[in-house]
């Protein structure tokens, strides 16, 4: 009779690597970048606070893999070696903690922020995000393509020099990893594009550089979609056999999540049923159908736990290996210790509105600013980590528009990176 294994129980991974829990800190866009886009000492800071918090695997905010295409103000960048002192105290203040740090790598495509970038967005086609004030994106050539293949791949050494022990490739929520998976954001018909194994084709390409690049023992992650969740767009079916391509591949977790910022299911605003948002782990439905398909690769499920019961279940029943927590982890930064130790039975949610009334309510643009207000909230908070303070959580939503106008401009009332 197998054991129940608990969200205490160790997970070895195929590259050698043993996490020491089943409880993962996911990836939150941090925007703590100094002005040439390197990592300082106010990242040092937080992931120390969170390499002491009784993680198994912490990952971090998204590093951009190439410096003229940015998601957000604040983006780290690693695009060749000369932040390598800086990358390794980043690394090191995680894992002095005894926790695993990866770095998530990504390229933001269409949603590149127009703040932040002074060029033209690049896609898979020239198809623009139906995001207000987003351009239209310019078609990559073939060549332009395999360059960005290897800046993935790139990067990821980089990672491994500086002593992270991973990387995660964000292959969620709208960005140019997605934009390739998705036909209504690739419309190309090379070989790139036309049918759902060339859709698949950079994804593929991109984890088989990765592998060439480092070592075998260091690991290698994907964040991938469920779906977009947006009609002609990347639908579970498609993602179940991704999934099935991705296990015959080096990879050592596939984390599910899902939408992008035209749809933030990732959020719980994607305008399903109140009952279903209601319910914790988003995605753990879709997780327990990849099950079989992802064979012995470990599944990871990011979006909605807050219970220690919930949490506990989905890893004993087998519907997931690892719990991810994101948000919670901006105001307890020890929420891994918290629930492994019984401090706590829930996680404390923070929903962040401007309580908008009557007709307002019922904008669209109420949706999108309540997401934006909720997403700079807890970046804040993050803000405040860094500066070597505790987090707030008592703190108004109107300092938060204020921080994101002073941040982001206009721009900040478009729903961001969670």
């Amino acid at each position: 009779m197998t054991a129940t294994v608990t969200l205490s129980d160790r997970l070895p991974l195929r590259c050698g690597l043993v996490l020491p829990n089943r409880m993962m800190k996911s990836a939150l866009s941090e925007g703590l970048a100094n002005a040439g886009h390197s990592p300082d000492v106010r990242l040092e800071r937080l992931y120390t606070r969170w390499g002491a918090g009784g993680y198994g695997l912490v990952v971090t905010g998204n590093v951009m893999v190439d410096r003229d295409h940015l998601g957000e103000p604040g983006n780290v960048v690693i695009d060749d070696d000369r932040d390598m002192d800086a990358v390794t105290r980043w690394a090191k203040a995680t894992k002095d903690g005894g926790v695993p740090i990866w770095m998530q790598i990504n390229h933001p495509g269409r949603q590149a922020n127009p703040l932040a970038t002074r060029h033209r967005p690049v896609a898979p086609s020239a198809v623009a995000p139906k995001i207000p004030g987003m351009p239209t994106p310019r078609a990559l050539t073939d060549a332009e393509i395999e360059a960005i293949i290897d800046r993935f791949a790139a990067t990821a050494g980089v990672a491994e020099a500086a002593g992270f022990d991973g990387v995660q490739i964000h292959g969620a929520h709208g960005y140019l990893v997605s934009q390739f998976l998705s036909p209504s954001a690739n419309q190309r018909t090379d070989r790139w594009g036309g049918d759902p194994q060339r859709r698949m084709r950079f994804v593929l390409e991109i984890v088989r550089r990765i592998r060439a690049t480092v070592a075998p023992s260091f690991a290698l992650g994907i964040k991938l979609n469920s779906a977009d969740f947006q009609r002609g767009g990347f639908t579970e079916d498609e993602s179940r056999n991704v999934v099935g391509q991705l296990a015959e591949e080096a990879i050592d977790l596939i984390e599910i999540s899902g939408g992008s910022y035209e749809s933030p299911a990732m959020m719980g605003r994607d305008g399903r049923a109140a009952s279903t948002r209601a319910r914790e782990a988003y995605f753990l439905d879709y997780a327990q159908t990849v099950r079989a398909v992802a064979g012995a690769v470990p599944l990871a499920v990011t979006g909605g736990f807050r219970t220690v019961t919930a949490m506990a279940d989905a890893v004993g029943s087998g519907a997931c290996d690892l719990v991810g927590i994101g948000r919670p982890t901006c105001t307890i930064p020890d929420a891994a210790a918290s629930v492994l130790g019984t401090e706590t039975d829930r996680l404390a949610a923070m929903p962040i509105t401007a309580g908008l009334r009557g007709p307002l309510a019922k904008m669209s643009f109420a949706r999108s600013f309540d997401g934006a207000l909720d997403l700079q909230w807890h970046t804040d908070q993050l803000h405040r980590l860094g500066a070597g303070l505790d987090p707030d959580p008592r703190r108004p939503w109107w300092k938060t528009m204020v921080t994101m106008l002073q941040r982001n401009g206009l721009d900040a009332f478009r729903s961001k990176r969670s």
